[in-house]
Parts: structure tokens; sequence; C-alpha cells
């Protein structure tokens, strides 16, 4: 007969989330590797968030002028 899994206690579920809400799992080469989630803000990641939500003076004021959008006047 198999061996029975043990039920994981209430710090191993807490740890277990943890982890699971820290890290998520790739394949490289074939093999799983464990990474950091990317940050997110509003459910969003930083980079698109930003792209939403900057107004121009922000994108200038840190040197992120290919994020700007240009309005082409012509005469």
């Amino acid at each position: 007969m198999t061996k029975r899994k043990r039920k994981l206690t209430q710090q191993e579920k807490v740890e277990k989330k943890r982890r699971w809400r820290t890290y998520m799992t790739i394949f490289i080469n074939g093999k799983q590797k464990r990474v950091k989630r990317p940050e997110l803000v509003e459910g969003m990641s930083a980079p698109e968030f930003i792209q939403r939500n900057a107004d121009q003076i922000w994108l200038h004021q840190n040197e992120m002028w290919e994020d700007m959008e240009v309005d082409e006047e012509v005469e």
C-alpha cells in the first residue's frame, strides 16, 4: 500500500499561499523554474498603468518621451 498524504497544518497552508502569491512557475529549457511575480498596480503591470494614467508633464519630467503622444498640427 502507498503512504497516505497528511493534511497541511494551518501554518503550512499560510506559507503555501504566500509562496503562491509571491512566485510563479515558468519553464526554461524544459525545466521548471520559480521566479518572482511581476508587481501589479490595480491589476495591471506597472508600465501599462503608467502609460494609461500619466499626464504629459509627468512623462516629460521622468524622461519617458517614448510614451508621450505627439499632437502634430501642420499649419
